[in-house]
């Protein structure tokens, strides 16, 4: 059995001076990627990326632009203490997961990561394609560059 699960990310970046620096995380698993989290019930998509961006880097000076939504999917296998609370809960260890990722602006350099995180990195946009893990990401900061030079 599989399990359906929505998501909710953000592509966050900071200009400095003319450069365009985008925040990128470390998680515990080893993979670099933006911050994202799971919809609660009665969110909506800005309620859930603006309370996991604050869980997850305590930024709370969101701009969030609208006319950017990139949306993803990928199965994964529970494992570690997501696998133990699924069986507990009786629930799939396989889950299909749709994130949908937007764009937000914020003058906030300090960050201050969640448990979940093992570091962070602000980069520009070379360095951070190089930097994400997952091929799907790669995919969502390119598009994201694209709509900030264009807009």
């Amino acid at each position: 059995m599989i399990s359906f699960e929505k998501s909710v990310g953000a592509v966050i970046f900071r200009r400095e001076d003319d450069i365009i620096k985008y925040l990128l995380l470390h998680y515990q698993s080893g993979h670099w990627d933006f911050p994202k989290g799971h919809i609660e019930e009665g969110e909506s998509d800005t309620e859930t990326l603006k309370r996991e961006v604050a869980e997850e880097t305590a930024i709370t000076d969101l701009e969030i632009l609208p006319g950017f939504k990139k949306q993803i999917r990928y199965f994964y296998q529970a494992k570690g203490e997501e696998l133990e609370e699924r069986k507990r809960d009786k629930r799939p260890m396989r889950i299909m997961k749709r994130v949908a990722y937007y764009t937000a602006e914020t003058k906030t350099e300090k960050v201050k990561i969640s448990f979940e995180h093992t570091g962070f990195e602000w980069l520009d946009y070379n360095k951070a394609l190089e930097r994400i893990t997952y091929k799907n990401s790669k995919e969502v900061l390119k598009e994201a560059k694209n709509y900030l030079t264009n807009n």
